[in-house]
Formats: structure tokens, C-alpha cells, sequence
């Protein structure tokens, strides 16, 4: 398994995790080919809890998001979100939103580390982050 993404939209979500005090997150629209996850937009929504340490995403702004994504041919392959004062691994909390959202996990931390993680067999598992072109 793996996750493809343009380097301009990791870094997009980088950089917003670094110049943000709270957690940043949203969601990776594309589609999913066989063990490719392939990322064509990224989504920031509103962390509505407004915390350093833990994220709700605005639901209003979830339903936009993912209404926009479908017309034009995409699904959500990923959640991302930042841990500003961790290393960018699931937390205990995270490993339950990957029980309700079971697409590709994508953690970025504030010093521009990264990881992706599946939820397999209940087992979380690290997967590659592939950096595409176009």
C-alpha cells in the first residue's frame, strides 16, 4: 500500500501544521487504484475544538467538502492532521477516527515529519508516502 501526493500539497499541509498552534487537518480527495492511493486535491477543514493536542473537524464544512470532491469524480482516500507537540504517529484517539474513517491516515508534525497509517486487521500500519508529479 501506499499513498501518491504532489510535493506542493505535502507541503501545503506542512507548512500549515508549522505556522499553526492548534492541529490542523482535513481531508485527501482522489481515488484509489488497487494499493494506490492517490491524492488529486487536498481539503483543510476547520478544527472545531481549536486544540493543540486533538481534532474535530467542522461538519458542515466535512459535507461541503466531500459534496465538491464527488462532483468532480473523487472520494476520500485520506485524513490528514497535525500533531503539533508529537511526533507524527496515531495517537490513541486517532486510531478510534480510523475506525470510523478506514482510509489512509496522513500525520505531518510541526518540524515537517511525516507518516501515513492504515488500520489492517486492527493493527495499525505504516504505509509509503510517494511523491507524484502531476
Amino acid at each position: 500500500m501506499q499513498l501518491m501526493i504532489r510535493q506542493n500539497d505535502l507541503n501545503g499541509i506542512i507548512k500549515a501544521a508549522e505556522k499553526s498552534e492548534v492541529e490542523v487537518c482535513g481531508f485527501l480527495f482522489g481515488r484509489r487504484e488497487g494499493e494506490t492511493f492517490k491524492v488529486g486535491e487536498v481539503y483543510f477543514v476547520t478544527n472545531r475544538l481549536n486544540s493543540p493536542t486533538e481534532f474535530e473537524m467542522d461538519p458542515l464544512e466535512m459535507a461541503k467538502g466531500i459534496d465538491e470532491a464527488e462532483r468532480k469524480g473523487l472520494e476520500v482516500v485520506g485524513v490528514f492532521h497535525s500533531h503539533p507537540q508529537c511526533p507524527p504517529r496515531p495517537s490513541g484517539r486517532d486510531l478510534e477516527g480510523m475506525e470510523v474513517w478506514p482510509v489512509v491516515w496522513l500525520i505531518v508534525d510541526g518540524r515537517g515529519r511525516y507518516g501515513a497509517y492504515v488500520l489492517r486487521n486492527e493493527k495499525v500500519e505504516g504505509i509509503k508516502v510517494g511523491i507524484r508529479n502531476c
